[in-house]
């Protein structure tokens, strides 16, 4: 047994403990210890060696309403571009009353700080067409294979240039987190949704309702290179005004702006994504590098070695013992380039022949057969701190097969729900829950993967009966 460490204590609750009245009868001759045992991988010939190679990963469900647009080429990483089609959330009531529909903004927010990757200065070009039939479901990144099928190419909607930058801005603009970009839209196309609420308000009660009569909009850049955006908020905004009598019997008009149609979970949207590695990933790939490249690219398909562990486990713990902890580190290794494309947040471990069920039915990690990773900038590590539970399985069930061992490496987003309460004893409590993975589609990401270096830590508690 490789051990780093043994630590002896008394074992306090026990059954037979010894009496400290001598005229008593029967008092205990067994004495009682708990040794806390640690057994690492970088322990001398430890056998706790994690094994792997890289995977091409062509395509991703989008199951997020981050959008991505623009194009870059970047040394290091590849050629990466993505346009995005999408459907509108309507809201379920809107004015009618003396409304006169002026017009229609289609806006855009990304986030100042974190919603790019290139350059900020140079122009970029998008235009936006309306789709010409409904999104199928599940949707996938590759879809821009078959984009001309649902849109008219000769028919754009509007185009716009911009700048990911406020030069020249008044202060109230420089001093917001984000950059909107606005495009006017045809008059033409407000008046029509308007129409759609008016002829029968259920048409924007129901998603899918509301997709049948207004498709959606397929948004794609036309100009320039060197930038990609993540669009965190997506709306489009109807523009009227309504005229009445004042007091005085004079006609008074009232200019409103009514966000009305929205990007939200319960529609359909998508990137469509192409991208080309570039050659040096394409020969680190070929070699066998282990790397993750996102959101398409490449994943890592690895072995666990939970029944050398197990084994270890069961030779080492006697009859009383307790798994108190078992973890896993993965050291990675920054691949250089100058975009700024760092490490994916988070990845997720999950066994390889659930990976698709797994985003399919929008699962949670259940530290049983999908485990969560998260990047610490400082150590340049994945941590996964609970894994006790895989080994309490195992111990249970014998030893795992290898389908039960063999894991895809795969960058995620993870989405949190947080709730607040507060009572008379306790103020401000706040509870943070995963409420979605969801496959990484917010920007380009990459590094490299040292499984050589894997960081496997078992400690169990054990006790051990003395005459």
């Amino acid at each position: 047994m490789n051990r780093n460490s043994i630590v002896t204590l008394p074992l306090l609750a026990i059954a037979f403990a010894a009496c400290d009245n001598s005229d008593q009868i029967g008092s205990s001759i067994i004495s009682d210890e708990v040794s806390i045992v640690t057994v690492s991988s970088s322990d001398e010939n430890s056998d706790f060696r994690v094994t792997g190679h890289p995977v091409k990963n062509n395509r991703v469900q989008s199951r997020t309403i981050v959008q991505l647009l623009g194009s870059i080429k970047a040394g290091e990483y590849g050629s990466f571009s993505s346009d995005f089609v999408t459907q509108f959330m309507p809201s379920a009531k809107i004015e009618t009353e003396g409304v006169v529909v002026d017009g229609l903004t289609l806006r855009m927010a990304i986030p100042k700080s974190t919603g790019y990757v290139g350059d900020t200065l140079i122009p970029m070009g998008l235009e936006v067409y309306e789709l010409t039939q409904n999104l199928k479901y599940p949707i996938y990144s590759n879809f821009g294979d078959e984009i001309e099928n649902y849109y008219d190419a000769s028919k754009p909607l509007a185009s716009q240039i911009y700048n990911f930058n406020t030069a020249g801005m008044s202060d109230s603009v420089k001093a917001l987190s984000y950059y909107d970009i606005a495009v006017d839209m045809p008059k033409e196309m407000g008046q029509r949704l308007f129409d759609i609420y008016k002829e029968n308000p259920e048409n924007y009660l129901i998603p899918e309702k509301f997709a049948n009569k207004f498709h959606g909009l397929y948004v794609r850049n036309n100009f320039g290179d060197g930038r990609v955006v993540k669009i965190g908020a997506t709306i489009m905004s109807l523009n009227y005004h309504i005229t009445s009598k004042n007091d005085a019997g004079r006609d008074t008009t009232i200019y409103y702006e009514g966000n009305y149609y929205a990007v939200s979970p319960e529609i359909i949207t998508n990137n469509n994504i192409t991208y080309t590695m570039s050659q040096s990933l394409e020969q680190k790939y070929q070699a066998g590098e282990n790397m993750l490249v996102a959101p398409t690219g490449i994943d890592v398909e690895m072995e666990f070695p939970i029944n050398n562990i197990l084994d270890n486990y069961i030779n080492g713990a006697g009859k009383i013992s307790v798994i108190n902890s078992l973890s896993f580190a993965l050291p990675v290794e920054l691949i250089e380039n100058d975009y700024g494309i760092n490490p994916p947040p988070y990845i997720l471990m999950v066994r390889s022949d659930k990976k698709d069920e797994f985003f399919a039915k929008n699962k949670i990690t259940d530290n049983l057969t999908s485990f969560l990773g998260t990047y610490n900038s400082s150590t340049k590590q994945y941590d996964f701190p609970d894994m006790r539970a895989y080994l309490s399985d195992r111990i249970a069930n014998g030893k795992a097969s290898i389908e039960e061992y063999t894991f895809t490496l795969t960058p995620v987003t993870v989405n949190t729900e947080t709730n607040s309460s507060s009572s008379y004893y306790y103020y401000g409590t706040t509870t943070s829950t995963v409420s979605s993975i969801v496959p990484y589609i917010e920007t380009p990401a990459m590094v490299k993967i040292l499984l050589d270096d894997a960081k496997i830590i078992l400690s169990y508690s054990k006790q051990t009966l003395k005459m």
